[in-house]
């Protein structure tokens, strides 16, 4: 395996190390495709330049397969902002309200909110979160619950969808690497092969509903449900609680109703797996291009039913609406470049050799069974000092897949451990933009969100370590069984040795 040794290193470290620094993917990914053409030019900007124009951009836009995932990613933005605008989701949250009466009820039905509103990472926090606050003031349940609740349904629950803007992401990036190493297997198949091992972002959804029903809080959380229960106060003294939510996006009186989000969606649905059944799926594998194809056409139908719901409902005028749809089209911009230049960087590091540098490196020295554990901790710093589980992942998969190919450690494990490891830290982060939006829909103060979260996350980011060097060793999707099982245990355990100290014993 030919490479240009450490310097093949350079454009990644760079590309991490300035994402750190300054939080910004685009430029990071961009500087350190840069560098790397600068080395390869012997240092002439000029030539540098026009090869990243020519030879790696242009390319990437250009081929086929590129601009079937940015099509899509554009019909998803323009669906999703419909959907956020349409005042569905609050209006079915809202008809559960007179149900809730117990804390566990409550808890449960923020919850289930969350996971209606899958579509969405960003959206879950500012429509299931005002929905739910003044019900849980009125139960006795804290803020900070609500927050905890709200960033576990958003990204959590997004990572683990194929078909929606952060499936087709990733996706994207599983494709290139695919294809740059002859691997057979589809992306959409990785990635569903990928689920079971999502031990993290598994962990947290299933927290929310095992921590609700059987009562078992711990450390700060304990804390802050217990001064609500016992003093009514909201927050603690000197606590300043976040709430900057467009009106617009909280449906502040637009008269809506729940069909605005469940009938497009069942549109969604039925377009795409009928088209997928119709190419054999469940029993045959369904090509990428063919999957791409399926999901653009379900989205552009749902979304031509919501408009044509929303107008008959009043809800904006016709004008309003395509304003609305270009208006999440345009949101996914960024995303579109960030995987541009990921896809570019990519082939720059396969033609630098920088995977099979490392796999040089660490051949004979690092057990294959490793590699995920060592991947999920890789990605969690990372994201955890960025704040971006998306920037994440455009640098660690382009890294880990031709990694996990060359020690022939089980790659679609070692895929997984970047998402986890993505949404693990980015769960912890305070600069995380999910946690400061989770903090936003409960009018929580950030800072007791981040607090309050940061006990259950660590749990479960130690089980799913746990977890990864298991399934390194057997490859086996039942390690979530073991998984799910430690944490209720744990979870438990930490419960009552809390209750033992308050008591006194």
């Amino acid at each position: 395996m030919e490479n240009m040794g450490f310097v093949s290193l350079v454009p990644p470290l760079l590309s991490i190390a300035l994402a750190v620094t300054f939080r910004n993917v685009i430029l990071s990914l961009f500087a350190g495709l840069f560098t790397g053409l600068l080395i390869l030019s012997g240092g002439n900007p000029l030539e540098a330049t026009t090869s990243t124009i020519r030879d790696y951009l242009t390319p990437q836009l250009t081929d086929s397969y590129n601009a079937a995932v940015i099509v899509l990613l554009f019909f998803i933005g323009g669906f999703v902002s419909l959907v956020e605008h349409s005042g569905g989701g609050a209006a079915m949250a809202g008809r559960t309200i007179t149900y809730l009466n117990t804390k566990a009820k409550t808890q449960v039905a923020a919850w289930c909110g969350g996971l209606i509103i899958f579509f969405s990472d960003m959206g879950t926090p500012l429509i299931v979160g005002p929905v739910f606050e003044k019900i849980f003031d009125k139960v006795k349940a804290s803020r900070e619950k609500l927050a905890w609740i709200l960033d576990s349904t958003s990204s959590p629950v997004a990572i683990l969808i194929p078909f929606i803007g952060w499936g087709v992401y990733i996706m994207g990036l599983i494709g290139e690497e695919f294809g740059h190493l002859g691997i057979a297997t589809s992306e959409f198949s990785a990635f569903v092969q990928a689920i079971p091992f999502q031990f993290y972002a598994i962990l947290t959804v299933l927290a929310i509903p095992a921590v609700a029903i059987a009562g078992i809080d711990f450390g700060a959380m304990s804390r802050a449900d217990q001064r609500v229960k016992d003093t009514g106060q909201l927050y603690w003294p000197g606590s300043t609680p976040l709430r900057n939510v467009d009106t617009d996006h909280a449906h502040a009186g637009v008269a809506s109703h729940s069909s605005l989000i469940w009938l497009p969606l069942s549109v969604l649905f039925v377009t795409l797996f009928g088209l997928l059944i119709a190419a054999g799926f469940p029993f045959e594998t369904v090509p990428g291009s063919q999957f791409r194809v399926a999901l653009s056409t379900a989205y552009l139908f749902a979304s031509v039913v919501l408009i044509a719901m929303m107008l008959l409902f009043k809800v904006k005028r016709l004008v309003a609406i395509f304003d609305t749809y270009l208006g999440g089209m345009q949101k996914m911009v960024n995303v579109v470049l960030i995987l541009v230049l990921a896809w570019s960087l990519g082939s720059l590091l396969k033609e630098m050799g920088t995977a099979s540098y490392i796999v040089e490196l660490t051949k004979g020295t690092i057990p294959p069974f490793i590699v995920p554990a060592i991947v999920f901790l890789s990605a969690a710093g990372m994201s955890f000092a960025t704040g971006s589980s998306w920037g994440t992942f455009a640098i660690m998969l382009p890294l880990a897949i031709p990694m996990a190919a060359g020690l022939e450690a089980p790659i679609i494990v070692s895929i997984a451990a970047v998402l986890s490891g993505g949404i693990f830290g980015d769960h912890c982060s305070p600069i995380s933009d999910s946690t400061i939006l989770a903090s936003t829909g409960a009018g929580c103060d950030h800072i007791d969100h981040v607090k309050t979260q940061l006990p259950y996350a660590l749990v479960n980011g130690a089980i799913a370590l746990v977890s990864f060097l298991i399934a390194g060793i057997t490859q086996s999707s039942f390690t979530v069984i073991i998984s799910i099982a430690a944490m209720i245990v744990i979870f438990y355990w930490l419960a009552k040795r809390q209750n033992r100290k308050a008591l006194g014993h």
